[in-house]
């Protein structure tokens, strides 16, 4: 399959890419190291020990700026100073079970964040493109068997899930009451649940296992039955890549939201994913079913990410079980002490080659 994601159309490209601290922010922006582009990243400093993008040294090859996008001046004195062409959002609260337990910080982070976002883009010179990346819980969902469309309603139980519904309106309003009179086309972009090296978010399905799995002890599944369209962490990074590129290309016409996730077969449950990790982890590893009341979670989550096939030419890469694996495989490097930043270099190389 052709590689869409043209290194030479980001060669010297100037991008602001908040966020850029976290599990995809540093793989986005090695990726964007990789093809030359002149990155400028706005974040907090990494939540957790280890992380990412302290192991793989991604601050070296970029200018990297520490701060919240709940503080609006900030934000905007980053923005300016970095005068990208290019404006990549990532930087979130993206945890359903701490939603819940600081609900306030979510809808600050996820809502405001993006709105100061905007708002400074509207006052800084020269911008061509901005993509903000929201998330597939955005949909309100129905438990449907079926994947959601780009034109489904937005909605949200739980308050993560609410605040990306929100940020998805956001983005619509900054659009069309602002930012296209400017000529600045915008669009979002809805990715599945993303496994990769290099994550230690803690409540998330991969590092949990892994971190349980190493430590000798049960991993305690919350729904080991809910089913999710798992995908490597550069599948969606692809698409906000190419979806980029386009919209700098042909402008408005790719303004809208877009969905960037696996094929509806590699929408697995937990238990099958968990299954995976412990095959190729060893005979030690085990895990049991949650028996205390958890938090709601959607069951099924599928998205249809038709839209992106035929009108972008984007599709998935690696099916889901080539990303268990390559998950299990970037860990087991990193323990055995092997450069993390050229590892992971290589695997982007490795997912932009012809298969």
């Amino acid at each position: 399959m052709e590689n869409l994601v043209n290194p030479a159309f980001w060669r010297g490209r100037r991008v602001f890419l908040t966020g850029h601290t976290g599990f995809k922010g540093s793989w986005l922006s090695l990726w964007l190291q990789s093809m030359g582009a002149e990155v400028h990243g706005y974040a907090l400093a990494p939540d957790t020990t280890p992380a990412l993008f302290e192991i793989a040294d991604v601050a070296g090859g970029m200018h990297s700026t520490l701060g919240d996008v709940r503080d609006a001046i900030a934000l905007h004195t980053a923005l300016a100073a970095a005068r990208p062409e290019i404006v990549l959002h990532l930087a979130a609260q993206p945890l359903v079970p701490l939603s819940y337990e600081a609900p306030v910080d979510t809808f600050a982070t996820n809502v405001m964040g993006t709105v100061h976002l905007l708002d400074a883009c509207r006052q800084v010179p020269d911008i061509l493109a901005v993509v903000v990346v929201s998330s597939d819980k955005c949909y309100e969902n129905r438990e449907q068997p079926q994947g959601y469309r780009e034109d489904d309603p937005m909605g949200g139980h739980d308050p993560y899930s609410a605040s990306k519904g929100c940020t998805e309106l956001v983005v619509a309003s900054y659009r069309r009451a602002f930012l296209s009179a400017q000529g600045i086309p915008v669009a979002s972009a809805r990715a599945g649940n993303v496994i990769g090296g290099g994550d230690w978010t803690p409540s998330r399905l991969v590092p949990d296992v892994l971190a349980a799995f190493a430590a000798g002890t049960p991993v305690t599944l919350r729904n080991p039955g809910a089913i999710r369209p798992w995908q490597h962490v550069l599948e969606p990074l692809s698409g906000y890549l190419l979806l980029a590129q386009r919209l700098v290309e042909s402008g408005p016409v790719f303004a809208e939201g877009w969905n960037f996730g696996p094929d509806d077969s590699d929408a697995k449950t937990v238990a099958w994913v968990v299954e995976r990790l412990a095959e190729g982890w060893g005979p030690d590893a085990r895990w049991a079913v949650a028996d205390t009341p958890q938090v709601h979670e959607a069951h099924t989550l599928k998205l249809d990410c038709s839209k992106a096939r035929n009108r972008l030419g984007w599709q998935a890469r690696w099916h889901a079980g080539e990303a268990v694996a390559r998950s299990l495989a970037w860990h087991r490097a990193w323990q055995g002490g092997a450069d993390m930043q050229r590892y992971t270099l290589d695997e982007i190389a490795a997912f932009g080659s012809p298969p």
